[in-house]
C-alpha cells in the first residue's frame, strides 16, 4: 500500500522538486498539499502549489492556503533567493486549477482524522506554522500521525539565514518549538545533510536532457535559484534542501543518522530559531527526533532524475 503524506510547504524552486518527485511515485498517496507563508507571501506559495500539480498532470490532488504569517511574528521571506514569485526560472502558464476552500488547517485536521490511524505523514517543507496551529488546534491529531519529516535545522552547519539559524526554523521558531515537543515520531532533515546534495552543472544538464516539460522546468528553476548560492559557498553547486525529505521517505537507505534530542531556541535574538541539537548525547533531555547526519549525494541524485523522468 502507498504511504499516505500530506506536503505542507511555501513553493520554492527545492520544494517544487520534492513535490514533483513524490507525484510521480506510486510509493506515495499526496492526499493534498497545503501552503504555508515562508519564502514567498502565501498567495505565491498556493498559486506556485497549483502551478505544480498542474505540471505533474496531477490536478486531483488538493491544494489549501494555510496562514499567511507565523504564530507570534512577522513574516521573513526569501525573495532574494527565490525570486519574486518563489518560482521564477521557468515561463509559467496562466493556472487554471483552484485551490479547495478550507482552511489549510482544517484541511490537515480533517483529512489525518479521516484516515486510519498512524497512516498520515506530514512532509513539512517550509516554516511549521500551519502544523504547530493543527496541534494546538486538534491535540487528537498527534497521536494520529504516523510522523512528521520535516526540512528544517542545522548543527554541524549552523545556519544560513543568521549565524545560527536555518530559514524555516527561524521564520517561525514557536511554531518549530510546539512541533518538536508534540511527541509525533519526528525525522529532521537538516543543512548539515541538504548541504551536501548540490545541483552542480552535470547534474541539472541531466535534468534538462530529459527532454519532459517537468525536467525542463525543474532545470530552469534550480539554475535560477542556484545563483545565490554558488556566491554565498563558492562550491561547485547549490545545495537542494526540501527533495531530500520525498528522498527519505522513498530510499531511507541512502541517509545516515541517530535519534537525538532537539530543542529550539526561543529567548535569544542572537540565536532565535537555532536547533540546538544534542547529537553527542551529551544531556539526558528526552530523545524526540531522528536527526539525519549524512546522504548519499549521487543516490539521491540519480532517484530525483528517475523520479522527474515519470512525469509530463
Amino acid at each position: 500500500m502507498a504511504r499516505r503524506v500530506i506536503f505542507d510547504t511555501d513553493p520554492g524552486q527545492d520544494d517544487a522538486v520534492a513535490i514533483l518527485a513524490a507525484l510521480a511515485s506510486p510509493e506515495l498517496d499526496v492526499l493534498g498539499i497545503v501552503t504555508v507563508a515562508g519564502n514567498i507571501p502565501l498567495h505565491h506559495t498556493t498559486r506556485n502549489a497549483l502551478r505544480l500539480v498542474e505540471l505533474a498532470g496531477r490536478s486531483d490532488v488538493p491544494v489549501h492556503a494555510g496562514c499567511d504569517r507565523p504564530m507570534r511574528r512577522q513574516l521573513v521571506t526569501a525573495e532574494h533567493v527565490h525570486g519574486p514569485t518563489g518560482l521564477d526560472g521557468p515561463d509559467w502558464p496562466e493556472v487554471t486549477t483552484k485551490a479547495g476552500a478550507a482552511h489549510g488547517i482544517d484541511f490537515l485536521i480533517e483529512t489525518i482524522r479521516a484516515q486510519p490511524e498512524k497512516t498520515v505523514t506530514i512532509l513539512a517543507l517550509g516554516p511549521l506554522t500551519n502544523v504547530a496551529m493543527a496541534l494546538v488546534k486538534a491535540p487528537d491529531i498527534a497521536e494520529r500521525l504516523e510522523g512528521i519529516v520535516l526540512m528544517g535545522g542545522a548543527y554541524f552547519e549552523v545556519g544560513n539565514i543568521t549565524p545560527a539559524a536555518e530559514f524555516n526554523i527561524f521564520v517561525d521558531p514557536e511554531a518549530a518549538a510546539i512541533v518538536f515537543g508534540a511527541g509525533v515520531p519526528l525525522t529532521v532533515l537538516p543543512l548539515d545533510v541538504t548541504h551536501a546534495m548540490r545541483s552542480t552543472p552535470a547534474r541539472i544538464e541531466a535534468l534538462r536532457g530529459l527532454g519532459n516539460k517537468a525536467g525542463t522546468a525543474v532545470a530552469q528553476m534550480l539554475s535560477f535559484s542556484e545563483s545565490f548560492d554558488l556566491k554565498k559557498y563558492g562550491w561547485d553547486g547549490a545545495p537542494l534542501h526540501d527533495p531530500c525529505v520525498t528522498a527519505f521517505l522513498l530510499k531511507p537507505e541512502i541517509f545516515e543518522g541517530r535519534q537525538i534530542n532537539v530543542e529550539i531556541e526561543l529567548a535569544s535574538e542572537l540565536t532565535r530559531g537555532m536547533t540546538v541539537a544534542d547529537y553527542w548525547g551529551v544531556t539526558d533531555r528526552p530523545k524526540n527526533a531522528f536527526y539525519v547526519r549524512s546522504g548519499d549525494a549521487e543516490a539521491f541524485y540519480a532517484l530525483l532524475l528517475e523520479r522527474i523522468a515519470r512525469l509530463p
